[in-house]
């Protein structure tokens, strides 16, 4: 009687990639990815960067992504893994205007607009700041520009009231807004500009 074939579980597959990583000292997730598919015919390449995601983010394993040419700024928008956090930024903030300028203010909506109020006054700003000083996702991990973020919004926000005080536009919604998007975008922007520096194609 045949032997059945068993089954390639979540466990065995972390085990294999972690003994392949301690053997044969792969530097990227595209060589990993190539190496357990040679050897296991049975999964695919979803699973395997699924186990690796996990491993890597439970602190088991550290690898390289590898890293695409980017020979023009357009190209590196384009690329949603690299270009993730500015796309993010401004969905946040167009998702903010919507809830302000279009929803209505009845309830269950007005809660949503609570909400991403919250996180375009108390995280946007700061995290935008953040992404134009420190575009090198090295140099600080999550915790620390998540902290800094907001205490960076907690700092920008109420400066930008006080300047728009003195100005003929004064506290109101409105200015208060247009201020935040714009300072945010300027941000984000730059951020993204240095990041693709960072990662683009020297002549």
């Amino acid at each position: 009687m045949a032997k059945p074939k068993q089954s390639t579980t979540p466990i065995s597959l972390r085990k294999l990639i972690e003994e392949t990583i301690q053997k044969r000292q792969p530097k990227t997730v595209e060589e990993l990815t190539r190496i357990i598919q040679e050897e296991r015919k049975d999964v695919t390449i979803e699973e395997v960067v699924s186990v690796i995601k996990e491993l890597q983010e439970n602190g088991r394993i550290a690898l390289n992504v590898p890293v695409p040419v980017f020979h023009s700024f357009a190209g590196y928008l384009m690329a949603p893994y690299w270009s993730l956090s500015f796309w993010l930024i401004i969905a946040a903030i167009s998702l903010t205007l919507v809830s302000i300028y279009v929803l209505p203010e009845s309830y269950p909506l007005v809660t949503l607009r609570w909400i991403l109020g919250l996180i375009f006054v108390l995280f946007i700003p700061g995290y935008s700041f953040m992404e134009a000083l420190f575009p090198g996702k090295r140099e600080l991990d999550n915790i620390e520009r998540l902290a800094l973020s907001i205490g960076l919004s907690l700092a920008l926000v109420p400066l930008t009231g006080l300047l728009l005080n003195f100005t003929p536009w004064g506290i109101r919604l409105d200015p208060i807004v247009a201020a935040l998007c714009l300072m945010s975008l300027t941000f984000i922007f730059i951020g993204a500009y240095r990041k693709y520096n960072l990662l683009s194609v020297k002549p």
